[in-house]
């Protein structure tokens, strides 16, 4: 299956039926008076995260959506049909923007997330309802309320809990393979990665999604390369995991431009807490990787782990690092959903 993470779709939500205008008419029933029912209601156009998708390919070649229209009233006092709603299905973590992509709507960053994007027309009345007592025999329905319509753009940018980040070829895909059952490409030249990858890593008890992007390169802020565009993946992590490639010359130049990068591009990113590591430690000697070690530790300021996505050396220890910084933020996370959600009552 393709991968898409923006696209633009066209809403209508449904039209009110008209009301009826009709008079009960029965034999040796003399003066039978107004019957005629309201129109109904239109549909609601209704968008609903699900788990079950990763993509939003499906609105490629599904770009109208539109819910049904009320039916007209009819005579007896019968009220005609509802128009049926309509939701469509997007992935967790989808947002629904303006057509130009500048207004946020909705973010349905969680399973089961649902919002009315347009409300359907009301249904007109029928002459029933404008009966009275000083006008025994009204002859007035109205027409159903139109619906409304939209375009609107669907934005994805994945839930993960750690973002891989680097320079194409820092061995970001083979690590995301090593760490799970997750098969992105790999080969040995740049930009192997077009899009994003998700995988889950188990360490310990600890369970966590981690999203593999594609590579920065300088100059990706003005679109260079494949740019930031994919950048939006990893706003929603709760750490980023640095990867620099050991065998760079001079890998606190590769760490960075990618800082740079995150710099220019903002929304959060320079912000989270970040775990540094220098991979490919099984192809270079040990002094060189003890070397270029310290030279990342002076630039970023950090604790260096220093690892081999091939071999395996240092995954597990890089794992429980990350570990260490996201469960603190999930028992968080769940504590304030606990107090908005107040005491259970049975």
């Amino acid at each position: 299956m393709k991968f898409l993470d923006q696209t633009r779709i066209y809403l209508q939500s449904g039209n009110g039926g008209s009301g009826c205008l009709s008079f009960r008419r029965e034999k040796f029933i003399e003066f039978g008076g107004p019957n005629g029912g309201d129109g109904g209601r239109g549909g609601d156009v209704i968008a609903e995260a699900t788990l079950g998708l990763n993509t939003l390919i499906d609105y490629r070649f599904r770009q109208h959506i539109r819910a049904g229209n009320g039916r007209p009233g009819e005579g007896s006092n019968r009220t005609g049909a509802n128009g049926k709603d309509v939701v469509f299905k997007v992935p967790v973590g989808t947002q629904i923007l303006d057509e130009e992509g500048e207004e946020l709507i909705a973010d349905l960053s969680a399973p089961g997330d649902r919002v009315v994007l347009l409300k359907g027309g009301d249904g007109g009345f029928g002459n029933a309802h404008y009966k009275t007592s000083t006008n025994r025999a009204p002859r007035r329905a109205d027409t159903g309320y139109p619906g409304e319509e939209m375009r609107v753009t669907l934005r994805l940018k994945l839930i993960a809990d750690a973002g891989l980040v680097g320079l194409p070829n820092a061995g970001k895909s083979t690590f995301l393979s090593a760490v799970s059952r997750a098969n992105p490409k790999i080969a040995d030249y740049p930009f192997t990665t077009l899009h994003p990858n998700l995988g889950i890593a188990e360490v310990d008890e600890s369970r966590f999604v981690i999203a593999d992007i594609p590579g920065l390169i300088e100059g990706a802020s003005e679109g260079v390369g494949l740019g930031t565009r994919f950048l939006g993946h990893v706003e929603r992590c709760r750490v980023l995991i640095h990867l620099v490639d050991g065998t760079e010359e001079d890998p606190a130049a590769a760490y960075r431009t990618v800082r740079g990068e995150l710099e220019a591009y903002g929304a959060g990113l320079p912000d989270k807490p970040e775990l540094v590591v220098l991979n490919k430690s099984d192809a270079i000697d040990d002094d060189d990787a003890s070397e270029r070690r310290d030279a990342l530790a002076k630039e970023s300021g950090a604790e260096v782990h220093l690892i081999s996505g091939v071999s395996g050396d240092g995954v597990r220890e890089l794992l429980r690092a990350a570990a260490r910084v996201i469960r603190p933020m999930v028992a968080e996370e769940k504590a304030e959903e606990a107090e908005e959600s107040g005491p259970w009552r049975p």
